[in-house]
């Protein structure tokens, strides 16, 4: 259901995150790739929001066949699967869910952590992970942002391949920029989610219930 279709918390369907099925008897229809939520809450303790882009600015950075990494679902699937990319039983949820991992796993194959906080999904997207909903949130809207940014640079680039001072050449972050900005976002989302939520009360298509 889309967010402005919410009217009260009986929109809602809760799911085991054990296997991924409902917790009521009867519940209301609900998204195919809730297993993409459930495996990776099973595998990383620690991840308590789970946010899946259909991100048009991010999307063809999972298909330009470039060095980026990328889930490929076609290496998972089954000869009983739809190869339609979506994530719809607990097996591609798993395979989805151990791309964000790191080498050291506890002995029931939990991780308290993972090591990416985001994950490239070819021709289907990107599925983003935080702490809690609003660091989520956080890195969605900003990995939109960034992949925009990316786009423009590049495009930038192509149109002046030869310029001075290495002109085509594009400065990004060092790996110490890179982490010291990372740290910073640990606490940057509260401004920006103060923001969003006067943004979200500003527009009457939003319930409040």
């Amino acid at each position: 259901m889309a967010p402005a279709l919410i009217r009260s918390h009986e929109d809602l369907v809760q799911y085991h995150v054990s296997d991924g099925s409902p917790v009521e008897a009867n519940p209301p229809r609900g998204y195919v790739e809730r297993y993409i939520h459930s495996e990776i809450y099973k595998r990383y303790p620690t991840i308590n929001s789970v946010v899946h882009s259909h991100s048009k600015a991010i999307i063809p950075y999972g298909i330009t066949g470039t060095s980026t990494p990328v889930f490929d679902i076609a290496k998972h699937y089954q000869a009983d699967d739809i190869p339609d990319l979506l994530i719809r039983n607990t097996r591609l949820g798993e395979a989805l869910a151990s791309q964000f991992a790191h080498s050291d796993a506890n002995e029931d194959g939990t991780q308290g952590e993972s090591a990416r906080p985001a994950v490239l999904m070819r021709g289907h997207g990107v599925t983003i992970t935080g702490t809690r909903i609003e660091e989520a949130v956080f890195r969605a809207i900003y990995m939109q942002d960034n992949a925009e940014i990316e786009t423009t640079s590049l495009l930038l680039r192509a149109a002046h391949p030869s310029g001075p001072n290495e002109g085509s050449i594009i400065q990004y972050l060092s790996p110490e920029e890179a982490a010291g900005a990372a740290g910073m976002t640990q606490w940057a989302w509260e401004r920006a989610w103060a923001l969003w939520i006067k943004e979200v009360e500003a527009v009457s298509i939003y319930s409040r219930e």
